[in-house]
């Protein structure tokens, strides 16, 4: 089969498509022929030789990507929920090595869910990872309830449209941060109030909020301490909650803590009842063939994709 193969790291074109073997799914595992890929911004940062390529690198070769959609061609002696012919999707074992860049991949049952009938394949593969992250962040760490209010960070993105849709799935308000180009988008997704990034510091305009999805890093983590209300929670999911930011936000009462997404089947269940509802949308904004996956890695890192980058594979 074909995988895009990374024997150092560095720029887009060291991603080389090359032939490798096919993966024999074990017991627990399911193999999945590859309909479609979702590129993140992790994937970038791995190609680069940061995040999780020290990891990778251990378990050669190293072949990036962790979101797919796409058909079981096989199952291991274990599986119970799949069968050859099913469609399903999701992300496979992230933070460890998914293989995703593939036209095959292995992948463990519990990591995956039956894609919704409704919904095709470049549009499941988009909901992987980014929705997952909206969704475990949002329902698991934060505990969101309605009638909350809750701001959302780089909110017309991957993740944050996800997020954007899950919190007002919950029954809570939502101000989500962006670019003034991509306030009509927000408010198609659910956003009842958009603060433009560029004309305002958000903790000027914006307070007394519970829960506030930073997806920036340290400095807006810390500046954005000041939008909460007593006992309010901010989670971090690019690592913003150091311990000195931790130090401020206890001060205040507030819970400021960093989050990292994991595979679960179970949580992408719970998305792909969503999406199969109309509950959840996954906005695709480029679409490359598979011989552009370089093209895709360049998208990614302009950081100012609308919802999701995602290659199609077969």
């Amino acid at each position: 089969m074909k995988a895009y193969v990374l024997h150092e790291p560095g720029a887009p074109d060291k991603l080389q498509l090359e032939e490798v073997d096919k993966p024999t799914p074990q017991n627990n595992e399911v193999l999945v022929k590859v309909r479609a890929i979702s590129i993140n911004p992790v994937d970038t940062k791995t190609r680069e030789g940061k995040s999780l390529y020290n990891t990778l690198k251990e378990t050669p070769p190293v072949i990036l990507g962790w979101d797919i959609s796409g058909v079981v061609e096989a199952v291991g002696s274990e599986v119970q929920y799949f069968k050859p012919g099913d469609e399903v999707f999701g992300m496979v074992n992230f933070p460890g090595h998914g293989r995703a860049y593939a036209e095959y991949v292995a992948a463990p049952e519990a990591h995956l869910a039956h894609k919704p009938a409704n919904v095709p394949h470049h549009e499941a593969a988009a909901a992987t990872l980014a929705a997952l992250t909206a969704w475990q962040v949002l329902v698991h760490e934060a505990g969101i309830q309605p009638g909350q209010r809750v701001l959302i960070h780089a909110a017309a993105g991957g993740v944050g449209h996800f997020a954007v849709q899950i919190a007002k799935h919950f029954g809570a308000s939502v101000i989500g941060t962006a670019s003034a180009e991509n306030h009509d988008f927000l408010r198609n997704m659910g956003a009842d109030e958009q603060v433009d990034y560029n004309d305002f510091h958000v903790e000027d305009v914006v307070m007394d909020m519970d829960i506030v999805l930073d997806s920036l890093g340290e400095e807006n983590t810390r500046r954005s301490l000041k939008t909460l209300k007593n006992g309010g929670k901010i989670i971090s999911i690019l690592g913003g909650a150091k311990e000195e930011v931790q130090a401020l936000a206890k001060e205040r009462n507030i819970d400021a803590r960093n989050y990292l997404v994991h595979s679960s089947g179970e949580d992408q269940s719970k998305i792909a009842d969503l999406l199969s509802q109309g509950r959840l949308q996954a906005h695709v904004s480029h679409v490359y063939d598979f011989e552009d996956m370089a093209r895709a890695h360049e998208q990614i890192e302009t950081h100012k994709t609308r919802g999701k980058v995602v290659v199609h594979v077969s």
